[in-house]
């Protein structure tokens, strides 16, 4: 005899970067509170995605569609079903606040020779299956930075934090690609440069990607509860905060979020 939905165990897959832990530990107790047992995958981006189109992975969480992550889904769409946004994140170059703002607004002010004389031209960012990375390489030639020297280097995300701390603590003019929800917006101020050509991509919706395949098998009131769930930037980089700045666990940042504002899973 199969078990019931609010029984089965589903498994629940996250990019390797905090924010997502983030947005998985609230997807994780949406799926408790209804009865399931959840288990926990994580990967980089390409890989996840090829995780859940390999039936290894239920619920994703979350693709950001269409610039960032449509061309991993486009492979296997027709098998799953997207959900409502829980967010809507969008990719930007910044600087720290220390960067002049009346010196540097825009990307291409970055290729002025005084201002390239004054930047770090080594841009750091997170790995390579990034829609942030891919669309980084991108912008280097496409705004004619390599010319100046500028290089656009993939790392981790432990390097990027890194980095930026970095260059905070020693007053660098330093540019970094970056992207919101992340908490070291609020952590450190910085400050997102115009960027008109739109190489960065549009703003995305950030969706859970659930398999057909485990539909009948997760409770229809936790589905429910899934796609009606809206963090919106500004609760996923709150409880990014709780887990960078204050120490907590992905779980204990879910439970603090949803204790703070109210949010009871059930009912």
């Amino acid at each position: 005899m199969s078990p019931s939905p609010s029984e089965s165990t589903v498994t629940v897959g996250n990019i390797a970067l905090s924010f997502h832990r983030a947005v998985a530990a609230v997807t994780r107790r949406v799926l408790e509170a209804h009865g399931h047992r959840v288990k926990s995958a994580e990967a980089p981006h390409e890989q996840l995605f090829r995780l859940q189109e390999e039936g290894s992975i239920d619920v994703l969480v979350s693709a950001w569609l269409p610039s960032s992550h449509d061309t991993y889904l486009s492979r296997y769409s027709d098998q799953v079903q997207v959900l409502t946004p829980h967010y809507h994140p969008y990719c930007v170059w910044a600087v720290p606040p220390h960067v002049s703002d009346e010196e540097v607004q825009e990307v291409a002010d970055l290729a002025r020779p005084e201002i390239a004389a004054r930047m770090t031209t080594a841009v750091d960012g997170i790995n390579a299956g990034a829609g942030i990375s891919r669309f980084s390489a991108r912008m280097v030639r496409e705004y004619g930075l390599d010319r100046l020297g500028y290089t656009f280097t993939p790392g981790s995300e432990s390097g990027f934090v890194s980095r930026v701390e970095r260059g905070i603590a020693a007053q660098e003019w330093f540019v970094i690609p970056l992207w919101r929800p992340q908490y070291l917006n609020r952590l450190y101020e910085l400050r997102p440069l115009r960027e008109p050509k739109g190489l960065l991509g549009s703003m995305d919706d950030a969706s859970p990607v659930v398999r057909r395949d485990a539909l009948d098998r997760i409770h229809p009131d936790a589905l429910a509860r899934l796609d009606s769930l809206r963090l919106g930037n500004e609760g996923v980089e709150e409880v990014d905060v709780l887990i960078n700045v204050d120490g907590l666990t992905p779980l204990q940042a879910a439970d603090r979020y949803l204790a703070d504002h109210g949010l009871g899973l059930l009912g």
